[in-house]
């Protein structure tokens, strides 16, 4: 038991927080904006402060664990605790959510209200992370998205109203089958009825109900993740977030997904994950190849790049249904590279909006030449997502494909087939990737005028330059991009936090298993 509550400060500070936003003054925004900066660097501190001076990196195990009765008649408890899979995705979200924060600098629509949601939100995903009740786990999964929904109903483009709607309806309905999951773990047989997490994943369940729980949760967990079919949302409330909030739906809640497979699909339901890990693998190349494809037809910037978040996130579902260890050091490793690499390609296709008022492809063209720095930051994140040698996405993937390739749990005529599927979709990201730097960035300069509020000409007719890449802009994009250069050149920084864990979560699985081969054909 940890001797001061810090996974509870940590979860709490930022909504509890933002509670005080309404008693500051306006002053345009200002005073809001700088007071939710500070509480979510603080709060990033606090994290770094607490598994910096207080957590074993070399122990696989949950520590730092708060137990305590929240709700008797529920029997719910207020149970955090952490371990190498929560660990590095809780730094994430507090990285990325402070990014964003700055990121949303331009917002002067309601701010109270934007960034108390944004705060909100904040204290939800690091609660996911740190959940060991199911029950609260169930109610941070919640709590994370009521506030989304109301960041792109509000806030949105022109048809928020129905990307938010779509968004709501699949998630929220997808994550009815946690609560459906977590009830039926905590009263199956007569045992007594408990919702801690550590104490349903050591119960015995019949392979049959296994079964049945592993695909509810595969349901509310693979629509968060984005894997196909049930992706859709995601292109769509992308298209008409701001991209302050994009920068949070690719950094974070795509992860919640993967998070959640592994967490309960993988470490609850070992015996059922062995017979569903073949189909994981082939929704995932699914993924790759479809998304990929897709990608290229889209004429919305910021559709394009979702789809490429559609894509990377199927390298995450096959290295969780490789059982492999270097496969699941890869999915993790997958998640927290494309964290980075999405939310800088989204911010900076916003700050392109900011300035062209436009993301029709069609309508850009030629901003090389104007906007100098915006085409070298926006290069830069476009090789880091295609998956250059150097940098993160490129050991993420690598892991992901030995893991597939080297896996004992299949038959090789298996591993050849997808092996060299998977190799087809790696093909295809750099393709459409290039193709939308050269539409943006190159060719002749576009339809459109470059000014933010009216049009401003040169003395020849000719329009001006566009304002390039400010202050902001520029720390924003390259506190993500060092992070994923160093994870690129010295991966032991990321692999480290999980390692132990993740190793240890395979060898159980495997151990289960009375068939050498789990896919003989």
């Amino acid at each position: 038991m940890a001797d001061f509550p810090w996974l509870t400060t940590i979860v709490l500070f930022p909504v509890t927080a933002g509670l005080l936003i309404p008693l500051l003054p306006d002053n345009r925004g200002t005073t809001i904006r700088w007071y939710s900066l500070a509480v979510s660097l603080i709060d990033f501190i606090l994290i770094v402060y607490v598994f910096g001076c207080h957590y074993n990196f070399d122990e696989p195990s949950l520590q730092l664990i708060e137990d305590f009765f929240w709700i008797n008649s529920l029997n719910l408890h207020w149970s955090l605790g952490v371990d190498g899979l929560s660990v590095p995705l809780i730094l994430l979200t507090g990285f990325v959510t402070t990014l964003s924060m700055l990121a949303a600098w331009p917002v002067t629509k309601n701010p109270r209200l934007f960034y108390f949601l944004m705060l909100a939100m904040y204290s939800g995903q690091i609660g996911v992370f740190a959940s060991q009740d199911i029950l609260l786990f169930f109610l941070m999964w919640e709590l994370e998205l009521i506030p989304v929904y109301l960041l792109i109903a509000i806030w949105g483009g022109k048809k928020r109203l129905y990307a938010s709607t779509k968004f709501i309806l699949y998630t929220a309905l997808a994550s009815i089958f946690i609560l459906i999951g977590g009830l039926s773990m905590a009263f199956y047989g007569n045992q007594e009825i408990t919702f801690n997490m550590t104490e349903l994943a050591n119960r015995s369940y019949p392979i049959g109900l296994q079964i049945l729980l592993y695909v509810g949760f595969l349901i509310a967990y693979g629509v968060k993740l984005s894997a196909f079919p049930v992706h859709t949302w995601l292109p769509d409330t992308h298209g008409e977030a701001h991209y302050s909030t994009c920068m949070l739906l690719a950094g974070i809640l795509l992860k919640m997904g993967g998070y959640g497979l592994i967490r309960f699909n993988m470490g609850m339901l070992p015996e059922a994950h062995l017979s569903f890990a073949p189909w994981l693998i082939g929704i995932g190349v699914v993924n790759i190849i479809y998304a990929a494809l897709t990608s290229f037809a889209q004429r919305n910037l910021k559709r394009k790049i979702a789809y490429s978040s559609v894509s990377h996130m199927g390298f995450v579902l096959i290295g969780i249904g490789s059982l492999s260890q270097a496969g699941l050091n890869g999915a993790m490793l997958q998640m927290i590279s494309h964290g980075l690499i999405g939310a800088s390609l989204f911010f900076l296709a916003g700050s392109t909006y900011d300035r062209t008022r436009t993301l029709i492809l069609e309508e850009l063209g030629g901003l090389a030449g104007q906007m100098p720095k915006t085409f070298a930051l926006f290069t830069a994140c476009a090789l880091a997502s295609l998956a250059l040698p150097g940098m993160s996405g490129f050991l993420a993937e690598l892991l992901v494909f030995l893991g597939l390739a080297t896996s004992h749990a299949y038959s090789p005529e298996f591993r050849i087939i997808m092996t060299v599927l998977e190799a087809i979709g790696i093909i295809l990201t750099p393709i459409y990737l290039l193709s939308m730097l050269r539409q943006v960035f190159y060719g002749p300069p576009g339809q459109v005028i470059p000014s933010q509020m009216a049009p401003s000409w040169g003395l020849k007719g000719k329009p001006s330059i566009f304002q390039d890449a400010g202050p902001r802009e520029l720390f924003i994009t390259a506190s993500l991009l060092v992070p994923i250069l160093a994870i690129g050149i010295y991966p032991k920084l990321t692999t480290e936090l999980y390692l132990m864990t993740t190793n240890q979560i395979v060898d159980q699985i495997l151990a289960v298993s009375t068939d050498p081969l789990i896919w003989t054909n």
